[in-house]
């Protein structure tokens, strides 16, 4: 049985999965890393898919979940921080991204140093797109360690995914090679929820493989309603933000939809797709409330999730007590 782990895009409120992949270790006594044959993020769920798979530096040992739930609540504020200058020059982000990317870098920079995307402890797969040639771009550690110029350092590769358009400014990646460059965006804008992608990628690298077991972990699903007397007038400066949420969630939704079909699961048979999903509480939908209320709040929905679903997770323990394949 292949494994695999996805993660959801969604800004500040990864802190929903990293407390269930707390969780998980928590009850299995593992790190994320020995459990899984694959793990796949998005954005938010790329730094987590990154951070819980490349120690530091070689003879660090790997994060554990808790403490990327103690980085949202500490580096949340650095990351989506701006100056009034910065403010005023972007015109509350109209003409500009809304943050500088210098927070968000340098928190990277700390928690990956010089760590490359070769030494992930398991295969990962990390999702971006490439904006200036116009593909769906993806960072996988299994070519990293056979080509060099796919051997990006971990903190450009978090940057990359992460950068949300009207929220930060695209990641320019040199590589060294030609093309001399790539310009990545948040990989969110074609697949948030990254299962589906993963699920092709574990088909590919084990084909001789029958059997796999997709973990899917949402950031929560939006509740707002946008009216049609309230939208029907609005042009590009008004939807620019909706509309971004929209799509996040949107594509989430539609991957689970399809995970749900291609992985049914048998009466009788084990259960072969796990999706843990929340639904966000008024206010708390935004990706860059770093605030230490809705940080608090977060924690509620991804604490109350973990106790709804608690039988869910002792029977997918289980499963993932099964030997990894490496």
């Amino acid at each position: 049985m292949i494994k695999i782990l996805a993660i959801d895009g969604g800004g500040i409120r990864g802190i929903i999965p990293a407390l269930l992949l707390a969780e998980l270790e928590r009850r299995t006594g593992q790190p994320i890393a020995r459990l899984f044959d694959l793990v796949a993020g998005t954005s938010t769920g790329g730094i987590l898919a990154l951070g819980l798979t490349i120690p530091k530096t070689p003879a660090a040992p790997l994060y554990r979940a808790q403490q990327f739930v103690e980085m949202y609540a500490r580096e949340g504020p650095r990351i989506f921080s701006r100056s009034l200058w910065h403010r005023l020059t972007a015109c509350d982000h109209l003409i500009q991204p809304k943050y500088s990317a210098g927070g968000i870098q340098q928190v990277l920079e700390e928690y990956f140093g010089d760590a490359r995307l070769r030494d992930a402890a398991t295969q990962v797969l990390i999702t971006s797109y490439e904006i200036e040639q116009s593909f769906p771009f993806f960072f996988r550690s299994s070519m990293a360690r056979e080509r060099m110029d796919y051997d990006f350092p971990a903190r450009d590769v978090a940057r990359a995914t992460s950068a949300a358009p009207t929220y930060f400014e695209p990641m320019k990646l040199l590589t060294g090679t030609v093309p001399d460059h790539y310009t990545l965006i948040d990989g969110g804008v074609f697949a948030n929820n990254p299962a589906a992608c993963a699920l092709v990628e574990a088909r590919t690298t084990h084909p001789g493989a029958r059997d796999f077991l997709v973990v899917s972990l949402g950031t929560g699903e939006l509740n707002r309603s946008l009216p049609y007397d309230g939208t029907r007038n609005w042009g590009v400066a008004r939807w620019a933000m909706p509309m971004l949420d929209t799509v996040f969630d949107g594509v989430s939704r539609t991957v689970d939809y399809q995970l749900r079909q291609l992985l049914p699961g048998a009466a009788g048979e084990p259960k072969r797709y796990y999706r843990f999903q929340t639904t966000l509480d008024a206010g708390n939908h935004r990706l860059d409330n770093a605030s230490p209320e809705n940080i608090t709040a977060l924690k509620g929905l991804a604490l109350r999730l973990i106790e709804n679903e608690s039988e869910e997770l002792d029977e997918l323990c289980e499963a993932l007590a099964q030997p990894k394949l490496g």
